[in-house]
């Protein structure tokens, strides 16, 4: 599959994926996937996005008051645009000794 090497698929707690057909559907076709039940998929320390990037959106984004959804959204995109690379590195070399 996939230019023949080896995926696994990663199930989260989303309605379509812990539904018994899709888990069927899987199991019939042989396809390796880590159950639902099995991936902590609201854990901060699995995804770097959530314990060092959205940090940083929300101190840049919020350090001042918005007073409209509007203001929010464009705060967030200019700290999004701003995000260091660096940053987001750091983050993915972090990533291995949390998991």
């Amino acid at each position: 599959m996939f230019n023949n090497r080896h995926w696994v698929f990663r199930q989260d707690s989303a309605p379509a994926q812990r539904a018994k057909s899709t888990q069927d559907w899987l199991a019939a076709r042989e396809i390796d996937f880590i159950r639902h039940e099995d991936w902590l998929s609201s854990s901060p320390d699995l995804n770097p996005l959530d314990y060092k990037i959205w940090q940083h959106l929300e101190e840049k984004a919020c350090s001042k008051l918005h007073l409209n959804l509007e203001s929010l959204k464009t705060s967030l995109i200019m700290a999004a645009t701003d995000i260091d690379m660096d940053l987001v590195r750091a983050a993915i070399d972090d990533w291995t000794r949390r998991l």
